[in-house]
């Protein structure tokens, strides 16, 4: 096991849950969720994240129904965005599977704080979290 920093994204195309995360904990921490002008991030805000924590990767969550199949309108988005990161920025991108996690994210926050705890960017911070918990469980089971 590695010790990298790993950003994640949960791509929407209003707002863009970020998370970080160290590889040789396995564990990662929500940092605010950026906003989307319909799904164009402020590329301005990206390249401060990355200066700021230096991430070895970046994994992009990649929304599909629960059959695993792509979903029509923003499956390919959040692709391109991905391939826009590593366009950009020259790091090395993952799209990571994220069936189910806005879901998980909001029992999480309801467990901590019924609805006053459901804030959209909290949510999606959350999700993005999730993302890349599940992504390290994947690398290391």
């Amino acid at each position: 096991m590695s010790s990298r920093t790993v950003l994640a994204f949960d791509y929407g195309t209003k707002s863009i849950g970020v998370a970080i995360g160290q590889e040789i904990t396995g564990t990662a921490r929500p940092l605010a969720a950026l906003k989307a002008q319909d799904g164009i991030p402020n590329w301005d805000q990206i390249e401060k994240l990355l200066k700021e924590w230096q991430p070895d990767l970046m994994v992009v969550g990649l929304p599909m129904d629960l059959h695993g199949k792509d979903l029509e309108t923003i499956t390919p988005r959040a692709k391109k965005f991905a391939n826009r990161l590593f366009g950009r920025f020259g790091k090395k991108v993952e799209l990571h599977d994220e069936r189910l996690t806005t879901t998980e994210a909001r029992a999480m926050l309801f467990e901590r704080g019924g609805y006053k705890a459901l804030g959209k960017g909290e949510i999606d911070s959350l999700s993005a979290v999730i993302i890349l918990e599940s992504w390290f469980e994947a690398q290391y089971g």
